[in-house]
């Protein structure tokens, strides 16, 4: 069952990205943001309320951590796109999202078998190889030699950086929901999508920005809603996988999302596909293979 709920959280978290990025493409990432928070923040409470779920407290207060983390990163990632090459600040933010609560479920003691870590080796490397979005000129860093040197060598120094740190809030929005505790699942993700709009509500008050609201397209309109609607959706599948089976494998099967974003806008947007891209979704689909095997 987690690789069933991890693959269905991938899809929807990618199909989500897909929907954000056409957004993003007619509005402000921080005038889209709020909308699409909110939509998922409906989503998640009626579902909590449906469900006649109990409320934990402490499982509210992780949850709520998490929203705020990564309402954050998903404000730095929005801001390296912006400034750096997205074929560095994607792989980057999406291996750091990865390895930081993989390596936490090491730790913790969690084994794989001979196979399954092999396919999560090919996993990761599917990840940073789909996120790839082409190249971009080098941003020169540093002073004297030290800048010469990285602007030979190619190195994003500040897309790098973006990426860590949208990496990190990330990963560590994966962690609070996993320790947001087993019961009301779905009132920890709750606690989270309105943390994270109480977040980005005061980055978009801070910059003086409107959120898309009125006098916004019918499609701008769908596209961010149902983002939105799509990621907390996808947030819900993240946890009933964490519970399912082991973190760290739950974890790497649904950072492939990135994947599913490259197929749609390959489908829906006739944009190119790379060939490293193509080389990453076959290498994802034997990861995914032997994981399950």
């Amino acid at each position: 069952m987690v690789t069933i709920f991890a693959l269905t959280a991938a899809l929807l978290y990618g199909s989500a990205d897909f929907l954000g990025g056409v957004a993003t493409r007619r509005a402000r990432a921080i005038a889209v943001l709020p909308l699409s928070a909110a939509s998922g923040g409906l989503v998640v409470l009626v579902a909590a309320l449906l469900t006649s779920q109990s409320a934990n407290v402490a499982g509210l207060g992780w949850g709520a951590a998490g929203g705020a983390v990564g309402g954050i990163g998903l404000m730095v990632f929005y801001a390296g796109l912006a400034e750096g090459p997205m074929s560095v600040v994607a792989p980057v933010s999406a291996l750091m999202s990865t390895v930081l609560p993989v390596g936490v479920a090491l730790a913790e003691g969690e084994h794989l078998t001979g196979l399954e870590y092999a396919g999560v080796a090919l996993c990761l490397f599917a990840i940073v190889m789909v996120s790839s979005a082409g190249s971009g000129d080098p941003r020169p860093v540093g002073r004297g030699w030290l800048r010469g040197w990285f602007g030979r060598t190619g190195f994003h120094g500040r897309a790098v950086g973006y990426g860590l740190v949208a990496g990190t809030a990330f990963g560590l929005f994966f962690l609070f929901l996993r320790n947001a505790g087993r019961e009301g699942e779905l009132w920890p993700v709750t606690a989270a999508r309105f943390a994270g709009l109480a977040v980005i509500l005061l980055a978009a008050v801070v910059t003086r920005t409107r959120p898309v609201l009125t006098g916004a397209s019918t499609r701008l309109l769908l596209a961010t809603v149902g983002s939105g609607a799509l990621d907390a959706t996808a947030n819900v599948f993240y946890v009933y996988a964490t519970r399912a089976g082991l973190f760290g494998l739950a974890v790497v099967l649904i950072s492939l999302y990135p994947g599913i974003t490259v197929v749609l806008a390959r489908f829906a947007l006739s944009e190119r596909m790379r060939p490293t891209q193509r080389a990453g979704l076959l290498l994802a689909g034997i990861g995914v293979a032997l994981v399950t095997i």
